[in-house]
């Protein structure tokens, strides 16, 4: 690819990443404005309610809310009065305190940025501790086996707000090293960011993890192991070839936390923006709604100008030249000890889910209530004295089966999205930063609560990781040697797909799919625990852990059970992937020959 050409792709790329963040943006706040007229109720008689918690309101009170709202005149005048005063700095009152919202937009934002950063600082530290074995020995030349990345998989299959109780009663009410409670001063960020930076980190470094030993694969890192420099050198070179690759993930893993994380925000009592989205949300208190919509739009497409402009920097000129060399896994032997541990995890989820189908998941028995684990009930019973093997056992299929689902929906939708990058850049700025809760709400107000509303309001956002970690792979691949010499010989855009593209993002991105399976597990639990997916008493592992969260110091056994259950699938999940051998398209003639594993 010349220079030329590379610039004018670059030109109608911008373009079409613009028209995708206007497109996505105006969407989506046309879709918010719209939120109290699609719900099918009234929005005079929520908002009279969030005001004074009055059940059965007057026709007289109802209409005098209504003419103060003018809400008679529409939602798109509605929307058309509030981007104008937006031009004026005024972002309008709240329907329900009647206070002015841009003050409370301002400060709950000020508070997620800053314990947005903290989070990066955690993700940065857990995912270089998952990647120092690997960038040890890559840079001596003494790596020759491959890990399956267990250890990051469990870190990542913690959920956060059940991190985030243990933190909290451990650190900060057991022990007192940090507040437990309230924001108001770096001391409250500790443990939120811990509880939210962990399983990021692990979910981030996991993946790099699994791209170092293609980076030490490369022909350079031969010749400067040969010609004695120095291993701190060589990582940090392989590190940089690598990281371009994962870099944009943090989009969607740390930047989407400032809007989604309600729940380890009111664990914490922080006062951040995904606490007064939602708040105003259920509330259909729309001014405030709108304004925290906007500023989250506006900080996933900064976030992605910044990281897009790391990537180019990380990648240098070879990107835009067309000398950008392929990544080539190398073959790696596994070890005995994946397969024992995959085995021994399949095992024990396959006698948990067997032993609790044998059960009733709905017998109610109040004089058991909370009941510690014993030969009765295995795992304990709940705060109504159902036994939680039971339910667990009968929710394995309905979670594995949603999940699974929407996974697959969200890594197609990311797929296609991602090889049109250039639309699709400004779309995933945009999504990523969308709480999957107002998804839910949106969604649920056309479809009405129901386990395929909430799986339908998770695709709409969970698509963002796939399709941001393919158009970067797709990048990379795109500005490889070979792909000149591919279209030199004529090769079309089936054969470029078929063995090119494909091969470079497909294994990439199903081990990220993998590693996120239980992340959306829990994203339906949250949704069903508002009221907006699966409802009571139907078993559904992600909401046994929700709805048990609250007895978590008294009880934990009530949420030790799912969270082990969710650990166990992801472990079984990824190490499914990594069997065998690990050198996709290596021979092992090829193997022998450039040898990665003698140097």
């Amino acid at each position: 690819m010349s220079v030329t050409s590379a610039d004018a792709h670059a030109r109608r790329s911008s373009w079409g990443t613009g028209v995708g963040r206007l497109t996505a943006g105006v969407a989506l706040l046309t879709a918010v404005a719209l939120l109290p007229w699609l719900s099918g109720t009234d929005p005079a008689l929520t908002v009279l309610r969030a005001r004074s918690a009055d059940q059965d309101p007057t026709p007289a009170q109802l209409a005098t809310v209504r003419e103060q709202l003018g809400l008679d005149e529409g939602p798109f005048a509605h929307l058309a009065h509030w981007l104008g005063g937006l031009l004026r700095g005024d972002a309008g009152t709240s329907w329900v305190s009647g206070e002015p919202v841009l003050p409370q937009v301002t400060t709950a934002f000020a508070v997620s940025v800053t314990l947005m950063l903290g989070v990066l600082l955690v993700t940065v530290a857990v995912a270089a501790l998952v990647c120092t074995r690997t960038l040890y020995l890559g840079s001596r030349r003494r790596l020759r086996r491959a890990r399956a990345g267990i250890a990051a998989a469990v870190l990542a299959a913690l959920p956060k707000f059940l991190l985030a109780a243990l933190l909290a009663t451990v650190c900060g009410v057991w022990l007192g090293w940090f507040p437990s409670s309230g924001w108001e001063g770096p001391a409250s960020m500790v443990l939120p960011a811990l509880a939210l930076g962990v399983p990021s980190g692990a979910m981030i470094g996991g993946l790099l993890d699994q791209s170092l030993p293609a980076a030490f694969n490369e022909p350079w890192a031969r010749t400067w192991h040969a010609c004695g420099f120095a291993p701190g050198h060589i990582a940090r070179h392989a590190l940089r070839r690598t990281l371009a690759g994962v870099l944009p993930q943090l989009l969607p893993t740390v930047v989407g936390l400032v809007g989604g994380t309600v729940a380890v925000e009111k664990i914490f009592n922080i006062p951040g923006l995904g606490r007064l989205a939602l708040d105003a949300a259920i509330a259909q208190d729309l001014p405030p709604l709108q304004t925290a919509t906007l500023a989250l739009i506006l900080l996933g497409i900064a976030a992605g100008l910044l990281i897009q402009t790391l990537r180019r920097t990380l990648l240098g000129p070879a990107l835009r030249d067309g000398a950008l060399p392929a990544l080539h896994a190398p073959d790696l032997l596994r070890g005995c000890s994946t397969r024992w541990t995959a085995g021994a995890c399949a095992v024990a989820l396959l006698v948990l889910v067997i032993a609790g189908l044998l059960r009733d998941p709905l017998h109610v028995d109040t004089a058991a209530r909370l009941l510690p684990p014993s030969a009765a009930h295995p795992l304990g019973t709940d705060s109504l004295g159902r036994d939680l093997l039971a339910r667990l056992g009968h929710g394995a299929l309905r979670t594995a089966g949603v999940a699974l689902a929407v996974t697959a929906v969200s890594v197609l939708v990311g797929l296609l999205l991602g090889s049109a990058a250039g639309v699709s850049a400004g779309l995933v700025e945009v999504a990523s930063t969308l709480p999957a809760v107002l998804a839910g709400l949106l969604t649920t107000a056309v479809t009405g609560p129901s386990v395929w509303g909430a799986a339908l309001a998770v695709c709409l956002v969970g698509w963002t990781p796939y399709a941001a970690q393919a158009a970067a792979l797709i990048e990379e691949e795109r500005a490889s040697g070979h792909m000149l010499a591919s279209l030199s010989f004529g090769a079309g855009p089936r054969h470029l797909m078929r063995r090119h593209y494909l091969p470079a993002v497909l294994p990439a991105v199903l081990r990220n799919a993998l590693l996120r399976l239980p992340t959306t597990v829990l994203v339906l639990a949250s949704l069903g625990f508002l009221g907006l997916g699966e409802q009571q008493p139907t078993p559904e592992w992600g909401r046994l852990l929700s709805e048990n969260q609250p007895y978590v110091e008294l009880a934990p056994w009530t949420v030790l059970g799912p969270a082990c259950a969710l650990v166990l699938l992801s472990v079984v999940a990824v190490s499914g992937t990594a069997s065998g051998r690990s050198g996709p398209g290596l021979s092992a003639g090829r193997a022998r020959e450039g040898s990665f594993l003698g140097g």
